[in-house]
């Protein structure tokens, strides 16, 4: 691993493998080591240089320090389409990506973005368009509030959860993730990176940040309709987080964007299923050549 400048803050990142530039961009809350185990290997496997970082406010990148809504706020914001005010927004944090490239000498790469990563990815091939050679976006929305919502139990539910302390982080990691995730979920293979995450790194008022920047950040859809990338969506059909609506209307708006659904995948990357991810993510990148 290692960390540099990239606008203006420290990004942490690693790469492995050769080939095209593929960048990596992880969802809310998560940190680099948070892919499932072997993801970033199998796509080195396809041809790729891969890149994973720590987006801004969680794991070893920069932590800001203004004050977040909390989380009954944020909730009490979806529920009446309120966005809050944010320190920072997803173009920011899409720059920060455009800047990563900038310090490895990249001058464009494919994008894949998961869940809130998938907003950033959105919005870097919006607002850096030259940088982007392909886009997957997987579990993801365009922002438009009304497709893509979490499930009103899911919610509920999640709003009820205390806020995680160091101690408990672990085990309320993997509560949650049972809540949202897919049939395939791997219980001791959450636990594990989750533990792995909390020892490297613990910043629950970062996660409220980059909640509060979803929010506050813009419906995408008329800037995603002008998009001319090849492009992959990616979503779940028992996603109760982000709602399979959310990639049925990301790749309606992305003129000639290819939708792949799974039956059997929720909010995760389940791990039957991960092959046939990784080769749709390489057969995208070719329609870029």
């Amino acid at each position: 691993m290692a960390q540099a400048q990239a606008n203006g803050i420290t990004v942490e990142y690693e790469t492995i493998g050769e080939g095209d530039p593929l960048l990596l961009v992880m969802g809310l809350g998560g940190q680099l080591t948070d892919w499932p185990d072997g993801f970033p290997e199998m796509l080195a496997e396809q041809g790729f240089q891969v890149i994973t970082y720590d987006n801004r406010d969680l794991g070893l990148s920069t932590e800001f320090d203004w004050e977040a809504p909390s989380q009954v706020r944020s909730v009490a914001g979806m529920l009446v389409r309120r966005p809050p005010k944010a320190g920072y927004l997803l173009a920011d944090m899409a720059a920060d990506a455009a800047g990563l490239l900038d310090v490895l000498d990249i001058e464009a790469a494919h994008v894949v973005g998961m869940s809130m990563g998938g907003m950033i990815a959105q919005t870097m091939a919006i607002e850096h368009t030259a940088r982007v050679r392909s886009l997957t976006s997987i579990m993801s929305n365009t922002g438009d509030r009304k497709n893509g919502r979490i499930a009103a139990k899911l919610m509920t539910k999640l709003a009820r959860m205390p806020v995680p302390t160091r101690e408990t982080a672990v085990e309320q990691s993997v509560q949650n993730f049972t809540l949202f995730a897919g049939p395939h979920f791997d219980e001791e293979e959450h636990r594990r990176r989750a533990k792995i995450g909390v020892e490297r790194s613990f910043r629950t008022a970062g996660v409220a940040r980059q909640t509060a920047a979803i929010m506050a950040s813009p419906d995408r859809t008329p800037a995603l309709a002008r998009l001319d990338v090849p492009t992959l969506v990616i979503h779940g059909l028992v996603d109760p987080l982000v709602k399979p609506s959310g990639g049925i209307a990301t790749a309606a708006a992305i003129p000639n964007a290819r939708l792949l659904m799974f039956p059997d995948m929720g909010h995760d990357l389940p791990a039957p299923r991960r092959v046939e991810i990784v080769e749709a993510i390489r057969r995208n990148a070719d329609r870029a050549r």
